[in-house]
């Protein structure tokens, strides 16, 4: 089963010196409904390796996945558990001839890329940014029609990213989201763990479980 919660880094994120702490409590609160996504412009490969193979152990103690984005070879390397594609990577058919049958997700900021990426042979859609968010200041939200064009237009898995906080999840589950992928929302939280665990609860909530 496609997580429901992903909980992606930023640059910021993996510099801090706790944040293999962080990311193993986050992991443990989510269990296999969640992912860490280590994500990165600028930290070197080697540096992502090392993270992800930290985390291999928890990710084998809690079924919480390890996802890296953009670096194929690296989640090859560490034997992640998936890849997240971004707007600047190979394309799904091309990754997929290098990670075999590692789960690929690929992300989208309009429908006609989303149905793309489905066709080539995505596992989940990454969709956004749904709203405002900092880490695109100069992008107007594309709003919840986004995610129910999207999920119209295909049956793979969509996952709501940008500017998402827990009271928003009950919605985006509404217009067809499978999950939501949270980046300040649960790292920019004094209590990371806790904020994850707030995403979780609020889907729980949604289904009645």
């Amino acid at each position: 089963m496609i997580p429901l919660v992903h909980a992606v880094t930023s640059d910021g994120v993996l510099a801090r010196a706790d944040f293999l702490g962080r990311a193993r409590r986050v992991m443990e609160a989510l269990g296999p409904r969640g992912a860490v996504h280590l994500r990165s412009r600028i930290v070197p490969a080697a540096r992502l390796y090392e993270l992800a193979v930290a985390l291999g152990a928890v990710r084998e103690r809690t079924g919480a996945w390890v996802v890296i984005n953009d670096r194929v070879d690296v989640a090859c390397a560490a034997r992640a558990s998936a890849v997240q594609l971004t707007t600047r990577s190979v394309s799904v058919s091309d990754a997929r001839r290098m990670a075999g049958t590692m789960p690929l997700g690929a992300s989208a900021h309009a429908v006609a890329d989303a149905s793309t990426a489905a066709a080539d042979g995505a596992d989940w859609i990454v969709v956004g940014h749904v709203f405002e968010t900092p880490s695109h200041p100069d992008e107007p939200a594309r709003g919840l029609d986004l995610v129910r064009e999207t999920t119209s237009a295909m049956t793979t898995p969509v996952i709501a990213i940008g500017g998402i906080k827990p009271q928003h999840v009950e919605a985006l589950l509404d217009a067809g989201a499978h999950g939501v992928a949270a980046i300040s929302g649960i790292w920019g939280a004094s209590d990371a763990e806790r904020a994850a665990a707030d995403y979780l609860s609020r889907y729980e909530r949604h289904h009645g479980q």
